[in-house]
């Protein structure tokens, strides 16, 4: 993500032009360069796809669907930080917010500084997810390659008739003298018993 005080590109939608000039002015006030105005939700996803923001302004009620909606595309298309901007400011609305990835949630009329503070949030908050994320994908991708390690010392002890901690001894030696990761050396032990596929 861009440092703080970096100039960010931006899609805004809202289906009220005044509106729309309103946001463009205050992104603009704050040093951020706003790649289009939609005035739709189908515009909005269409340059979501064509500029690749830095992150999304949009109304949470368009002509052609709900804002909510249409966020949610966006997030599954590439996620980035989402800020919503409605004129309602029920529990309804904003428990919605919070389900939809939506990462702040500001109340018309807005101002520059209420945006500046938004998009602060919204960017910390999408990067403390990110980061998450990562984190579990990387518990995740060791935990699959835990098991992995796990059936190739079981071939081994079957097939080659070692203890456990032979197997694994085994697994080490070969993985440090080829310049390989265990992982690897288990793969392929695995695919040359034809037991890779196996849970």
């Amino acid at each position: 993500m861009a440092v703080q005080g970096e100039s960010l590109s931006v899609c805004i939608a809202d289906d009220d032009q005044e509106m729309r000039e309103r946001l463009k002015e205050c992104l603009t006030g704050l040093g951020h360069h706003v790649v289009s105005a939609s005035d739709s939700g189908a515009g909005l996803l269409q340059s979501c796809a064509r500029h690749r923001p830095d992150f999304v302004v949009t109304d949470v009620v368009m002509s052609d669907m709900d804002g909510f909606s249409v966020v949610a595309k966006i997030y599954r298309q590439r996620p980035l930080p989402l800020i919503i901007v409605s004129k309602f400011d029920d529990q309804e609305f904003f428990q919605r917010a919070s389900r939809e990835h939506i990462l702040a949630y500001l109340v018309k009329p807005i101002d520059k500084r209420n945006l500046a503070a938004a998009i602060t949030i919204a960017r910390a908050r999408f990067d403390e997810l990110y980061l998450l994320q990562r984190e579990f994908q990387n518990l995740r991708q060791a935990l699959e390659d835990r098991k992995m390690i796990e059936r190739a010392k079981g071939v081994m002890m079957r097939d080659w008739g070692l203890t456990e901690q032979e197997a694994f001894t085994r697994l080490k030696l070969t993985a440090r003298s080829g310049n390989q990761k265990m992982i690897d050396v288990a793969r392929t032990i695995l695919l040359a018993s034809g037991a890779c596929g196996t849970a």
